[in-house]
C-alpha cells in the first residue's frame, strides 16, 4: 500500500474537481508533512519565466493561473526518504512531505482499504468460503487468517452500520454481494470514512506481517544490491593481501566523505524541488532541476578530482602506514573517472522517483550489479590486473548505470518530465544551493561517525585497518535487511495513522517490532557461530582473521541494538516523530559512542575492542531511548497533527 495524495473534504486545492479514487487513496494520508518555502520560491521563479517565454500551456498541461506561492501544490516523495550509501544507508531525519498518487498507487490504496473492510467483515468475501474446508486448511486459517475472529460480526450486527451492509433492517453480509464486488454502488468512499469513524476496522497481526514483508522484500533487494557494487571490491582484492584490503576500506571511506555523502545529501534537495514540479503539473520543471542539479555537481566534481589525484599525499600526513596510503590513493586517482557518472545516477534516480517510478532503480541494479561482480573477477585475477582492477571494475559500473537509468527513460517511461536541454539549467543556483546544503550536512553528520573509525583504526596497523574493513563490511551488509524492514514499516504505520486508525497503527508497531528482533537475532546467531569461517571470504592472512574472530562476539552483540534501533527509527518516522530520531542518533554519535569508543581504544589501549564497544554503547542509549520516547508519545495527537496538515493541505 502506498502513501497517498492528501486532501479536505471539499475537494482538490487547485480547484479541480476531486477524483473518486483520489478521494478513496486520501484516507491513507501519512501522518508528517513539511512545506519548503524556499522550494516553492523556486518553482515560483521558474514557472514566472516559463509565463514570460509563453511555454507552461503548451508543457505543463496544469493550471497556469494558480498561485504557487499561495496554494503550495502537494508534493510527492519517495516514502522514507532514503538515500543509499556505499557503507550504510541513510535515513534523513526530515519530514516526508504529502504525495500525490500514481494510478497504481491509487489502485493499491483502495484494495487495502476494501482487504481491511472484508477482514472486519464489512464487505463480503473476496472469493466464496469454502463450505467444507479440509484440516490443512482449518489449521491454516486458524494460525495465518487476517480476518477478524466472527464474534466481531454480533458486536458490529448490534451496532449497525449505515451505508456498508448491516443496518437495522439488512444482515450484516448477504447474498446479494458477488464476492470480489464493491456492495457499495459506487459511495465506498463514505463507507469506508464511516467505517472509520465508527471505530470497526481493526487489523490482525497475520495482515500485518504479511504487508510489511510484501513492502521490505523489494527494498532488501534493491539495497544489498547497491551496496554489492561496494563490497565486491573488498572482497576481490583482500585475497591479494592485507595491505591491499585495508587499503580499499581507506580509500572507500575518503571517498564516502569527500564525495560520496555531500553529493547525496545535495542531491536529496531534488526529492522536494521534483516533487514540487510534479505535484503541481508542471512536468517539464523536473527535468530543468535535474539539470541545475547534475551541473553543479559536475563543477564540484573539479575540487573533489584534484583532493583524489594527491590523495597519497593527504593521507600520509595521516596514515602511519606509506604502502597503505599509496594504494588508497591510487584506488581514488582511478576513481576519479567514476564521479560524473554517480552524480548522474544520484539525480537520475530523483528524475524518476519524483514520478513515482521506484522499480527503475532496481531494475538498473539487477544489470549493473552482477555485472560489476563479473568485472572484479575478470580485471583482478582473469586479467591479472591486481590490485588496480578494482576501482576500474568500480569506475565502468558507475558510468554504466546511468546510461541504463537514461535507457529506461527513453524506450520506457519517464520521458513526459523532460523538457530538453535548456540554458536556464546554468541560472538560479543560489536558492537551489540553499536548500541542498542541510541535506548534506546531516547525510555527512551520520556518515562520518561510522567512517572514522576506520580512520582511527589504521593508527594500530595494517593488520587492524584490514581487520576493521572486514568488520565495517559485515555490519553493514547485516544492515541491509532491518534497514529496509524500519522503511516498510514506517510507511505502514504512517498511512494507518493518516487514516486514523490508532488502534491498527499499534498493531502494525508490535508486528515491526518482533520482526526486527528476530531479523536482529538471527544476525546475532550468524556471526558469533560463524566467527572464524566468515573472515575466510575476506582474506587469508591469519593474523587478520584471528583479529576479526576476537571481535566478532562484541560485533554479533552489537547486532541486535543496531537492528532494534534502525526499527525505532522507523516506528518514530511512521508516527511523524523523525525529528527526535535524528537529534538522538547525532547526540547519541558525537557525545557518547566516539568519544567512549576514543578513550577506549587509545587511552585504555582497546584498540578494535574499544572502538566497537563505544559504538554498540551508543547504540544501546539509541534504541533505549528511542523505544521510551516510542512509547510516551500520544498517538491520538500524531493522528491530529495529521488531521490538521491534511486540512490545510
Amino acid at each position: 500500500m502506498s502513501n497517498p495524495r492528501p486532501t479536505n473534504s471539499h475537494g482538490r486545492g487547485d480547484g479541480r474537481r476531486e477524483d473518486p479514487a483520489e478521494a478513496v487513496a486520501s484516507s491513507w494520508t501519512p501522518s508528517f508533512r513539511a512545506a519548503s518555502p524556499l522550494a516553492h520560491e523556486i518553482l515560483a521563479h521558474d514557472l514566472a519565466e516559463d509565463r514570460e517565454a509563453g511555454i507552461v500551456a503548451e508543457q505543463s498541461g496544469s493550471n497556469d493561473s494558480e498561485d504557487v506561492g499561495a496554494n503550495p501544490p502537494t508534493l510527492y516523495r519517495q516514502p522514507a526518504g532514503m538515500t543509499y550509501g556505499d557503507r550504510r544507508p541513510v535515513m534523513l531525519p526530515e519530514p516526508v512531505d504529502g504525495p500525490v498518487l500514481t494510478r497504481i498507487e491509487k489502485k493499491q490504496s483502495r484494495n487495502e482499504e476494501q482487504a481491511l473492510l472484508r477482514d472486519n467483515h464489512l464487505l463480503g468475501p473476496d472469493h466464496p468460503p469454502d463450505e467444507n474446508p479440509g484440516l490443512f486448511t482449518r489449521v491454516y486459517q486458524r494460525l495465518f487468517s487476517d480476518t477478524q475472529p466472527r464474534a466481531r460480526v454480533a458486536e458490529q450486527q448490534a451496532s449497525g452500520f449505515p451505508g456498508v451492509g448491516p443496518s437495522e433492517t439488512s444482515p450484516l453480509l448477504t447474498g446479494s454481494t458477488t464476492p470480489g464486488q464493491d456492495p457499495s454502488g459506487g459511495h465506498f468512499n463514505e463507507q469506508w470514512e464511516i467505517a472509520v469513524a465508527s471505530g470497526k476496522i481493526h487489523t490482525t497481526w497475520q495482515r500485518e506481517a504479511k504487508t510489511i514483508t510484501l513492502y521490505s522484500l523489494p527494498l532488501i533487494v534493491t539495497f544489498v544490491l547497491q551496496y554489492s557494487i561496494t563490497i565486491s571490491g573488498i572482497f576481490s582484492v583482500g585475497h591479494i593481501g592485507k595491505i591491499e584490503l585495508g587499503a580499499v576500506s581507506l580509500a572507500t571511506m575518503t571517498s564516502n566523505i569527500t564525495c560520496y555523502a555531500p553529493f547525496q545529501g545535495l542531491t536529496t534537495s531534488l526529492d522536494t524541488l521534483c516533487s514540487q514540479a510534479y505535484g503541481s503539473g508542471h512536468k517539464h520543471l523536473i527535468g530543468l532541476q535535474f539539470q541545475r542539479m547534475i551541473y553543479f555537481l559536475w563543477a564540484l566534481t573539479l575540487p573533489v578530482a584534484v583532493v583524489w589525484f594527491f590523495a597519497e599525499d593527504i593521507l600520509l600526513l595521516i596514515i602511519p602506514d606509506p604502502r597503505s596510503a599509496e594504494l588508497a590513493g591510487l584506488y581514488l586517482r582511478i576513481t576519479i573517472a567514476g564521479i560524473p557518472g554517480f552524480c548522474a545516477l544520484e539525480c537520475g534516480k530523483r528524475f524518476v522517483q519524483s514520478q513515482g517510478l521506484f522499480h527503475v532503480t532496481t531494475y538498473v541494479l539487477v544489470i549493473a550489479a552482477p555485472l560489476n561482480v563479473l568485472m572484479q573477477w575478470l580485471f583482478v585475477w582473469k586479467f591479472d590486473w591486481g590490485f588496480k582492477g578494482a576501482p576500474i571494475a568500480v569506475v565502468v559500473t558507475q558510468n554504466l548505470m546511468p546510461v541504463l537509468l537514461f535507457l529506461y527513460v527513453r524506450f520506457g517511461a519517464g520521458m513526459q518530465c523532460w523538457g530538453g536541454f535548456s540554458k536556464r539549467a546554468l541560472t538560479n543556483w543560489g536558492p537551489m544551493i540553499k536548500l541542498a546544503l542541510p541535506g548534506m550536512i546531516m547525510v555527512l553528520a551520520e556518515w562520518f561517525a561510522f567512517e572514522i573509525l576506520t580512520l582511527a583504526s589504521s593508527q594500530f596497523g595494517t593488520s587492524y585497518l584490514a581487520a576493521q574493513s572486514c568488520l565495517m563490511t559485515l555490519t553493514s551488509t547485516t544492515f541491509q535487511v532491518p534497514f529496509p524492514l524500519s522503511i516498510a514499516a514506517s510507511t505502514r504505520l504512517a498511512n494507518l495513522i493518516g487514516a486514523k486508525l490508532v488502534d491498527a497503527a499499534k498493531t502494525s508497531a508490535k508486528v515491526a517490532f518482533f520482526g526486527a528482533l528476530l531479523v536482529a537475532l538471527f544476525n546475532v546467531t550468524l556471526l558469533s557461530s560463524l566467527r572464524y569461517k566468515i573472515p575466510l571470504l575476506f582474506t587469508s592472512d591469519q593474523e587478520v582473521i584471528e583479529l576479526v574472530a576476537t571481535i566478532m562476539p562484541l560485533v554479533a552483540i552489537m547486532q541486535l541494538f543496531d537492528g532494534m534501533a534502525a526499527m525505532a527509527h522507523g516506528l518514530l518516522r511512521g508516527i511523524g516523530r523523525q525529528h527526535f530520531g535524528g537529534y538522538a542518533n547525532l547526540l547519541s554519535y558525537y557525545l557518547v559512542a566516539l568519544p567512549i569508543s576514543f578513550g577506549l581504544a587509545f587511552g585504555l589501549d582497546w584498540r578494535l575492542e574499544g572502538l566497537w564497544i563505544g559504538v554498540t554503547i551508543g547504540l544501546i542509549i539509541v534504541a533505549t531511548v528511542e523505544y521510551w520516547y516510542i512509547w510516551r508519545s500520544d498517538w491520538d495527537q500524531s493522528v491530529r497533527e495529521a488531521e490538521d496538515r491534511n486540512a490545510s493541505a
